[in-house]
């Protein structure tokens, strides 16, 4: 249960970041903000739930995904033009447009999983390939680390070294110590600086600090305790009947293909952390034909934006070493349970952003080691190997950087054409890092010649990819309760 809560602390820093990020400048309030906060834990609990029970089967958390933030900020600036509409006219106007291109774009991720054709992609991926997509799914969310923990860096730096020292050196003062620190400190940590943050914000030490400042440091600064409801239900079309329209419709289309890019190479980091067989290529497809479905759900339930696999959480399971399906079970009840009851869910949101970026520091490092780890199973040595991994690690990691600083704060990237539908898809797509490397490692990798199966790694990976090519296959990865009998 305390692993799952700790599961549910961390994700709730993304959560928190995106509803903040958005919903002031769709003309919502800090009550809608926290309805929207309310909704987007509701689906993420319920998402986590479908994809550890009949998804992926892994231990990964499903939480709100930065890819729509982008077709997002096209919707609102759409409507910011439009003096006739008050801003909670114009919040709703907004939300029902999320609605209608989340419903729409989600037969995309479908199509993907559902007609296997994501799993045959999949197939082509040889460990060369997933060294830079795994890697750059940590490295690439760079930004959310030190440049927001520097924010507020009298709480952000105190935890980041807090965690480190607590995590990885006070465990071994005492040999009943090694355990309780490794798995919990992260908790322990969280409730420190926590506290800390709340005697600065009681004690005035921000009276007079700047207005960003405030917004960073402040325990009390969203004013999301006071406006939350102590109990909201979730319920389909809450914001009004969806409006469909085209323009937001393609830009979430590819906002869509890049979750489905991202999500991929998360449940690899997964499986090897919590020591599962990699996962085969019909698991990934029903896991993103659920991501789907996951979609369209979240569509009629008025959420901010589609969900994608959270790779802070798969850094927890590296942290604490425990690839426990369950603790990420425990934690979607939390999840769901926060956002009913929304006194208690606003509590937890009140922790400093900063002090969540502290955190990322460690989790996504942790899972960009472990896609160098891959480097393992190919042939180091080989000059083509180098090539391939080399150029798709700084291709995508330049490329996405690029359109994400040249994309102003109303959505327009470095694609300026006449259509808007195009750009968004292109500016979407393009500011994926793991998708950037997804496409140029399997296009490099699949055309150059040179190397043996062997030397890219292909024999170790084949087996996991066949329904029988490893016993421990079913292990992990087939339906619960003996459904595997009914749907093969």
């Amino acid at each position: 249960i305390i692993l799952g809560f700790q599961h549910y602390a961390v994700m709730l820093g993304t959560t928190v970041m995106i509803a903040t990020l958005l919903v002031p400048q769709m003309g919502g309030g800090p009550g809608d903000t926290a309805r929207v906060i309310q909704t987007l834990l509701f689906m993420s609990g319920l998402n986590t739930l479908f994809q550890t029970w009949i998804g992926t089967r892994l231990p990964t958390v499903i939480g709100p995904s930065y890819a729509y933030v982008i077709p997002v900020l096209g919707i609102i600036n759409d409507l910011s033009d439009d003096s006739s509409l008050s801003d909670k006219e114009r919040f709703v106007h907004t939300m029902k447009t999320i609605q209608g291109s989340l419903i729409i774009s989600s037969f995309v991720n479908m199509l993907l999983g559902y007609s296997c054709l994501w799993g045959k992609l999949t197939r082509r991926l040889s460990p060369v390939v997933l060294v830079p997509t795994v890697c750059v799914a940590g490295l690439g969310l760079y930004s959310r680390g030190f440049p927001q923990l520097a924010n507020c860096v009298e709480i952000g730096l105190p935890m980041l070294l807090l965690l480190v020292v607590t995590q990885q050196y006070l465990q071994h003062i005492h040999p009943r110590a090694q355990p309780k620190l490794e798995r919990y400190a992260l908790l322990l940590c969280i409730g420190l600086m926590w506290a800390f943050a709340a005697i600065l914000t009681a004690a005035g030490a921000y009276r007079n600090a700047r207005l960003q400042t405030q917004q960073h440091c402040r325990t009390d600064r969203s004013f999301l305790m006071s406006s939350a409801p102590w109990i909201w239900i979730p319920y389909p079309f809450r914001w009004g009947g969806p409006i469909f329209r085209a323009t937001p419709i393609f830009g979430m289309m590819g906002a869509a293909i890049v979750t489905s890019a991202e999500s991929t190479p998360v449940f690899y980091a997964a499986a090897r952390l919590s020591g599962a067989t990699s996962p085969p290529s019909h698991v990934v497809s029903r896991s993103i034909g659920l991501q789907g479905v996951g979609q369209l759900v979240e569509g009629m339930f008025g959420s901010l934006v589609g969900t994608t696999a959270a790779v802070e959480n798969v850094g927890l399971l590296g942290l604490t070493r425990v690839g426990s399906r369950r603790a990420v079970q425990i934690s979607a009840a939390f999840m769901i349970f926060f956002s009913i009851f929304g006194k208690f869910g606003a509590f937890f949101a009140s922790i400093p952003l900063p002090i969540f970026a502290a955190i990322y520091c460690i989790l996504y490092g942790i899972v960009a080691a472990t896609g160098i780890s891959f480097l393992q199973f190919t042939n180091s040595n080989s000059m083509r190997n180098i090539y391939v991994s080399g150029v798709s690690l700084f291709l995508s990691i330049s490329i996405s950087q690029y359109f994400i600083v040249d994309t102003d704060s109303t959505g327009h990237g470095p694609v300026r054409t006449n259509g808007g539908w195009f750009n968004d898809i292109l500016n979407t797509v393009f500011s994926s890092a793991p998708t950037v490397a997804l496409v140029v490692g399997s296009v490099l990798d699949n055309t150059l010649r040179g190397n043996s199966m062997e030397d890219r790694g292909v024999p170790w990976l084949l087996p996991f990819h066949r329904r029988s090519g490893d016993s421990r296959n079913e292990e992990f990865y087939s339906y619960p309760l003996n459904v595997n009998e009914y749907i093969p």
